[in-house]
């Protein structure tokens, strides 16, 4: 018999639509208060938005809808009745699916096998392996998914074809509500379009949607209603019509933001040049020739693919460049590995901080000395006792410096990536995808910090694909495509003339999308996310 309890309660007559509710919904850990008097209301076929700052209690919340937690206080509600889940598999049994950014896959079976994972159908007692696999395609068609072959391994599929398979695996429980924790994560803008087009075929089909994410853009394209959390408490739910981006970032934050992007800090002079290539290439970037100068920020733009990562590693030494010629204050130099890189005063912020910038497993402090150890190792016992006044500038929230980095949120980890490196006293420091991930507090935190950088005379260059922070935080701007330097454009450019260089096209005024200015303010401050 199923643990879930359910009470009879009838479904109030006008209110027919709601399929989840919670309310009053409180939850502490260790003595800890992270929710307090939650109340959320999701109804058939939305796309039900929920949002705030990392640590606002949004996981939480996710986790006791889930059944991987269980509530203090309040009760939650699911198709008009009373519901407690104590396992997962309960929740995903009454139709209630939860995918984590983390997704529940085996990459060794079949697509069709993680489907029906422990539910495989039967005929006279053994696994009907063919009808398991015609009941996974029907599921996909139903998506209009007819390119993900429900006989193929799991482990050969891409990141978002595997999100599918997660929400193929939610439909195949009959789920009513699907939530999912930023879904877009780690996709494409091609394969954010695809999920966009699942999500919104999954609401007209009258599933409910509650979906989180810090891609702005996102909620206010897909979402018909948003909850705002902050430190635990609800701070509104509204129609997505009735609000702006500026409002939503002001109650995420409980402040105003006149400026999203930060200016320069007063007194910023741009000097001399740092770092210059000429003609560089490898097997992944050919021909590029830029000069990078104290105490400015050089931003590069392009389209997926087009050799921005490659670039900056290719600067760091990952994947040296093969020709041209490389430039260090003048002096001809080449880095054979990183560690030549970081000796010479470069400093790489990784687009994945969790697989290339941290040891999850480590405490803060042993990440805050990963470079100094690694490659000034006589440096340890001075770094030792600068890194908790540069994690304390930082505001970096932990329980203290013993903390391991894996209990941290995404921005605050973020946040120790950045310290490891500010120990090391870096010149010229490359930054690739600095807010990617984390929240709208922690990416103001991020370009602070940049403006500082700046300020005292370092070199910065910012790979980012979310073009209002490009336009936003650049001096300059660059624009990859096809692994070659395409464009040079000044700051303040319009996103229209970056969009055009980097697909090649020749965008006229008259007719370009977005057409005008971008503006670092307001309502389109998360034009492309936040």
């Amino acid at each position: 018999m199923s643990d879930t309890m359910l009470a009879d309660a009838p479904v109030p007559q006008g209110e027919t639509d709601i399929v989840l509710q919670a309310r009053g919904i409180s939850k502490s850990f260790f003595g800890v208060r992270v929710l307090s008097g939650i109340d959320m209301t999701v109804r058939r076929g939305e796309v039900h938005g929920l949002v705030g700052e990392n640590g606002a209690g949004k996981s939480t919340l996710m986790k006791i809808l889930a059944g991987v937690y269980q509530t203090d206080e309040g009760i939650v509600e699911f198709e008009g009745r009373q519901v407690t889940f104590t396992h997962p598999r309960q929740a995903m049994d009454a139709g209630l699916v939860t995918v984590f950014q983390e997704f529940n896959l085996l990459p060794e079976r079949s697509v069709a096998q993680n489907v029906f994972l422990g539910r495989e159908p039967r005929k006279a007692g053994f696994i009907d392996k063919k009808g398991m696999v015609r009941r996974t395609r029907a599921l996909l068609e139903d998506l209009g998914v007819s390119f993900i072959d429900p006989s193929v391994r799991v482990g050969s599929l891409t990141v978002a074809e595997q999100q599918i398979v997660e929400i193929v695996k939610a439909l195949s429980f009959d789920a009513r509500v699907i939530s999912m924790d930023e879904p877009t994560a780690a996709l494409s803008d091609h394969e954010v379009e695809l999920l966009y087009a699942i999500i919104r075929r999954l609401a007209a089909r009258g599933v409910a949607v509650v979906y989180v994410s810090h891609r702005l853009k996102e909620i206010f394209d897909l979402c018909d209603s948003i909850t705002i959390l902050k430190d635990g408490a609800l701070v509104s739910t509204d129609a997505a019509a009735d609000l702006t981006s500026a409002e939503l970032v002001r109650r995420m934050v409980g402040r105003p933001i006149q400026s999203y992007f930060p200016a320069p800090v007063a007194g910023t002079t741009v000097g001399d040049v740092r770092l210059e290539l000429q003609d560089c290439g490898n097997e992944f970037v050919d021909g590029v020739s830029l000069a990078l100068r104290a105490g400015e920020i050089v931003g590069v733009a392009g389209l997926q693919g087009s050799g921005r990562t490659e670039l900056v590693e290719a600067i760091f030494g990952v994947h040296g460049f093969t020709r041209g010629r490389v430039l260090l204050d003048g002096r001809p130099a080449r880095f054979a590995s990183a560690r030549a890189a970081v000796r010479a005063g470069l400093a790489l912020v990784t687009e994945d901080r969790k697989a290339q910038g941290l040891a999850l497993g480590q405490s803060v402090l042993d990440n805050g000395l990963l470079v100094v150890r690694s490659v000034f190792s006589r440096r340890t016992g001075a770094a030792r006792k600068q890194v908790p006044g540069i994690l304390s500038s930082l505001e970096v929230s932990s329980r203290g410096v013993d903390q391991e980095v894996r209990f941290l949120s995404g921005g605050n980890q973020q946040k120790v990536v950045l310290a490891k490196w500010l120990v090391a006293e870096p010149q010229i420091v490359l930054f690739d995808e600095p807010t990617r991930g984390i929240d709208v507090g922690a990416k103001v935190a991020v370009y602070q910090l940049m403006r500082q950088l700046a300020a005292e005379g370092k070199a910065v260059l910012m790979v980012s694909s979310e073009l209002p922070e490009v336009i936003g935080m650049s001096d300059r701007i660059l624009v990859m495509r096809d692994g070659e330097l395409a464009a040079e454009l000044p700051a303040g450019s319009a996103e229209h003339d970056v969009l055009a260089a980097a697909t090649g096209s020749h965008t006229s005024d008259s007719d370009a999308p977005g057409h005008g200015p971008v503006s670092h303010h307001g309502a389109d401050v998360e034009g492309s996310s936040a």
